[in-house]
């Protein structure tokens, strides 16, 4: 069996049904992924994974209605404030990837904060992927090694420019609500990731639920590419 997951990435899906079938406004659908978000961290931290990576805001999230955006924003701002200490305490170092520089002045100034003082964390590391596109990121890094002057790229050339450069490949990837697709999200770093699809929407997501994310990865064979033992 495989071990537990060293690198887990989450597609968060569902927030806006779930509250859709609760009769409530998308924005409190939000609010409820949130508290998910936190007891997934700590359930994750518990079972010993080392990186988690939550697909939080995607660069096609920018499309959505202003007060929906906006409402996002504010939620982000307050998981900032509200968990920075807990983070500290718990040994957690904060992260981010996408194109941030898009997000509100107020929220990224936050996010250096966050990040510059959970610096020190070695128990596990959370990345948010934030205005995070693939196409984007891998865009970013052929332009700046273009403007490096690179002759010939290699992969590891590609890795080292990546907004995930320094960070394993993550060995699971969890979509929750019955959505069977990547949504332009680590296209590069899934290459040879396990994916685990449910159709739990993402605030009802709970650790028996991660327990079986985990427990189906475990029952894998990972051959990346090579023979496994039974064929």
């Amino acid at each position: 069996m495989n071990p537990v997951p060293k690198h887990i990435a989450i597609i968060m899906d569902g927030n806006g049904r779930w509250a859709k079938q609760h009769g409530l406004p998308r924005e409190e659908g939000h609010r409820k992924g949130v508290e998910t978000v936190e007891a997934i961290v700590e359930a994750c931290q518990e079972r010993g994974v080392k990186h988690l990576t939550l697909y939080a805001f995607s660069e096609e999230n920018w499309n959505r209605p202003d007060g929906e955006v906006a409402s996002l924003m504010k939620l982000l701002s307050f998981f900032l404030t509200a968990k920075c200490q807990k983070m500290l305490d718990n040994g957690i170092r904060f992260r981010t990837i996408g194109d941030i520089e898009k997000l509100p002045a107020d929220v990224l100034e936050q996010i250096q904060a966050v990040k510059e003082k959970t610096s020190d964390g070695q128990k596990m590391e959370l990345v948010l992927a934030l205005s995070y596109g693939s196409h984007s990121e891998l865009t970013r890094t052929i332009n700046t090694l273009i403007a490096k002057g690179k002759p010939e790229v290699t992969v590891q050339d590609v890795e080292d420019h990546l907004d995930t450069r320094g960070m394993p490949n993550p060995d699971l990837l969890i979509r929750t609500s019955g959505e069977y697709r990547l949504s332009n999200f680590l296209l590069w770093q899934l290459a040879y990731s396990e994916l685990y699809f449910t159709d739990v929407l993402w605030p009802e997501f709970s650790e028996a639920e991660l327990d079986r994310a985990i427990s189906d990865f475990q029952g894998r064979e990972r051959r990346f590419g090579g023979v496994g033992e039974d064929d």
